[in-house]
């Protein structure tokens, strides 16, 4: 097989290799190394989540006096306390609630906020802000440097196409939109190159090393019992294969779903309503396998998503692109509760709510203390007030 139709194979299912600004297949040489032994599954709530409807102030005036239409009624929400209730949609999570493993942290935000999606994504995975730019995902280094980079399974695995989060210059990072064909894929080996040059030796190297741990991979998923259907559409097919690779073993510290939809500038109550149901009920049947399975302490669940909406709802019965939101934690070793402050709806700049919490404060508590990466890149955001986040 020549090199144009190996890559052609691993394109066609679903593989895309990260590729680094010199060009270079981001895959270091696969050898087995040390393992975590706990992973991280980041859930993106892609077009920017209207957090003010997700986790609701609803006793605050102003939540109600600048969404009309928009604000919940009892009804259509579950109260968490007397201050804060979750979307109805939410539901399937509240056991999760009321066991203490579920957290959210309040208005997660950056200086200078950026209203395009495609560029606060870019920040929100690298790890950047307003002010400054990182080129590479915020969980690549010190996965990375704590793994060291010679490991046959992928350090992360993203079960969409676009890599994002995992932009790396080197490490194993993989995309694989659709892993049920790496049983072909298994089956091809990379070609042989020339290597009497130096420049295709190294890309022999890399592409041994891809093909090494696709090798791996459509190994370990071979003999694979089936997993159940889970409920929550897509979102909850992109979890019951991310059972799939937790039952196979596949070592893999990270791994990355999606739910889009969420950019709802018109007819937001229906179309919030669907989300938070597939959220909801995706995330609650992804829990119940994992605590079956005994390895509900070994995962940690966060969401994120690009900015959060504007306060006040606007004429299409939607809401535009705001800044500040609240995410959620969720695990067997997370300690439950609202961590940090909500946004002052009474001083609103320019109609938006000002962030409480840096978010790459809430990344650094993620790779000290979930990861054991104490000395990590985020270590000049530490907030005191999710210190308790995570039982260690």
């Amino acid at each position: 097989m020549n090199r144009r139709d190996w890559l052609k194979l691993i394109s066609w299912a679903g593989i895309i290799p990260i590729i680094g600004p010199a060009g270079r297949i981001s895959s270091a040489l696969a050898t087995s190394g040390p393992s975590l032994g706990k992973r991280l599954v980041l859930v993106e709530l892609a077009g920017a989540n209207d957090g003010l409807n997700t986790l609701v102030p609803f006793r605050h005036d102003q939540y109600l006096k600048l969404r009309p239409n928009l604000s919940l009624a009892q009804s259509e929400r579950i109260e968490l306390d007397a201050e804060y209730a979750l979307h109805d949609g939410l539901k399937p999570l509240m056991k999760l609630w009321q066991k203490g493993q579920l957290a959210w942290v309040h208005g997660l935000g950056y200086p200078v906020p950026n209203r395009s999606h495609f560029k606060s994504t870019a920040l929100w995975e690298t790890g950047g802000d307003g002010n400054a730019e990182r080129r590479s995902g915020w969980v690549t280094h010190d996965i990375e440097h704590k793994l060291g980079k010679h490991q046959v399974d992928p350090h992360g695995i993203s079960l969409v196409d676009d890599m994002g989060i995992f932009t790396s210059d080197s490490g194993n990072w993989l995309s694989l939109s659709n892993p049920e064909q790496l049983r072909a894929a298994k089956h091809q080996s990379s070609p042989d190159i020339n290597t009497d040059l130096p420049a295709l030796s190294r890309v022999a190297d890399q592409m041994q090393t891809l093909d090494a741990s696709l090798s791996s991979l459509g190994e370990k998923l071979q003999h694979l019992p089936d997993v159940q259907r889970l409920p929550g559409g897509n979102l909850g097919g992109q979890l019951q294969q991310v059972l799939r690779f937790i039952r196979a073993e596949v070592d893999t510290p990270v791994f990355r779903v999606r739910l889009g939809g969420f950019d709802t500038h018109a007819n937001q109550l229906g179309r919030h309503e669907r989300l938070m149901n597939q959220l909801g009920n995706a995330l609650a049947g992804f829990s119940r396998v994992l605590i079956q399975d005994g390895e509900w302490d070994n995962t940690l669940i966060m969401t994120y998503s690009e900015f959060g909406r504007r306060v006040v709802e606007n004429r299409s019965g939607g809401t535009d692109h705001g800044t500040a939101a609240p995410h959620l934690l969720m695990g067997g070793t997370v300690q439950g509760g609202l961590y940090g402050k909500h946004p002052d709806l009474d001083a609103l700049i320019d109609g938006d709510m000002q962030y409480t919490t840096d978010y790459r404060a809430l990344y650094r508590q993620v790779l000290a203390n979930w990861f054991g990466v104490g000395n990590n890149e985020f270590n000049a955001y530490r907030n005191d007030a999710l210190n308790s986040l995570l039982r260690v």
